[in-house]
């Protein structure tokens, strides 16, 4: 078993600015046998950098994600507007991990966390794909990539067509000379409406009417996004995306999609059968192809042996630490999951595990 003061499971952003802000406040990368300085290690479960990024469609350009991706401590290297997120990220991620010399060991899956022994002050236990680490505290950032969320609907194994979620899409290209119905209310969902309506016929589908901000999305609508999912959290519920508080915001290319017609959004439908949907008209719709962008939801399961889920289905949070085990933060949750939150928390989560060492220090 290798021993580490602070273990960080996943290196996205979220996790790549914890590790920034546990060097900075001295940490020393676990194994390098600098006397009587703290350690900490980062297990990520990809093969290379770029946490979900890596995943992300050709087709999504840093035009539309640039400005929230920034990590802490370095400047973000020049951007092509016109280069896909995912190379670009990937890319910028990597040179980070190297400028900085990271610990981060991939790829490692961690299987389970849990106590070692009773002890509220003891340590914890990471199972992971490589062996098994110990430590005093654990930053988990594993975000929800890995999870994507598929709702359920009559019928729906009898679809003749094709389901895919958004973390599948490749292209639009590939659905060319068929109709795609696309469901879901969130960015993902219109942006690809829009993608797809230039090669084909589409439908949109959400559960409730889209909400749409007109104001510009500044720093402060930004800020008062995350406190509103924080509120949540702190109550230990299940936490609702930023973009379910913030609206879906304007741009050139929606408003263009809009004129088109392509975002005429419909109720949801109230079944799935072979060749298409029952609209809740009671009509058909012939369809080829539904897209489910219907989100995702936090990767914890690893965590589970800690029991740390309340009654209301979430897990109750002050801050970044979990309320019931001050010796877990989670970054990348709730007013975290996005990357306004993400390089905050990442700070956060280290301030909190500071202050929980040296109290447990005063008292051996």
């Amino acid at each position: 078993m290798r021993s580490a003061d602070v273990v960080v499971i996943g290196a996205g952003q979220a996790g790549l600015s914890a590790a920034y802000h546990l060097q900075r406040r001295g940490f020393v990368p676990a194994g390098t046998g600098s006397p009587g300085a703290r350690s900490y290690a980062v297990l990520d479960a990809e093969d290379g950098p770029g946490g979900a990024w890596r995943h992300r469609w050709k087709s999504l350009l840093m035009a539309t994600v640039n400005g929230i991706s920034d990590l802490p401590g370095i400047q973000q290297p020049a951007v092509d507007p016109e280069e896909s997120s995912s190379s670009f990220l990937t890319r910028y991620f990597a040179g980070y991990e190297d400028e900085l010399a990271l610990a981060v060991e991939r790829p490692v899956k961690v299987r389970a966390v849990s106590r070692e022994d009773g002890d509220p002050a003891g340590r914890l236990r990471i199972s992971a794909s490589r062996g098994e680490w110990s430590a005093r505290a654990v930053i988990n950032a594993t975000g929800t990539w890995t999870r994507p969320f598929w709702p359920i609907y009559p019928g729906q194994s009898g679809f003749r067509g094709r389901q895919l979620h958004v973390a599948d899409y490749v292209s639009a290209e590939e659905f060319r000379g068929r109709h795609v119905i696309v469901v879901g209310g969130g960015i993902s969902a219109v942006g690809l409406l829009d993608e797809i309506s230039t090669v084909t016929t589409t439908t949109w589908f959400t559960r409730r009417e889209p909400v749409w901000r007109e104001a510009a999305f500044d720093r402060k609508a930004g800020h008062d996004a995350v406190a509103l999912v924080e509120q949540r959290v702190r109550q230990g519920l299940p936490p609702q995306s930023v973009v379910a508080v913030t609206g879906l915001i304007w741009t050139p290319a929606l408003r263009a999609a809009a004129a088109r017609g392509v975002l005429e959004r419909h109720p949801m439908f109230t079944g799935i059968e072979a060749g298409g949907v029952r609209m809740a008209d009671g009509s058909f719709l012939a369809a080829d192809v539904i897209l489910w962008a219907t989100g995702f939801r936090a990767e914890l399961d690893h965590l589970a042996p800690l029991h740390l889920r309340g009654p209301g289905g979430g897990i109750a949070m002050d801050g970044t630490r979990v309320a019931a085990e001050p010796r877990v933060h989670l970054v990348g949750y709730g007013p975290s999951s996005s990357t306004i939150g993400a390089n905050r928390a990442g700070r956060a989560a280290v301030a909190g595990i500071l202050t929980m060492l040296a109290e447990q220090d005063k008292l051996e």
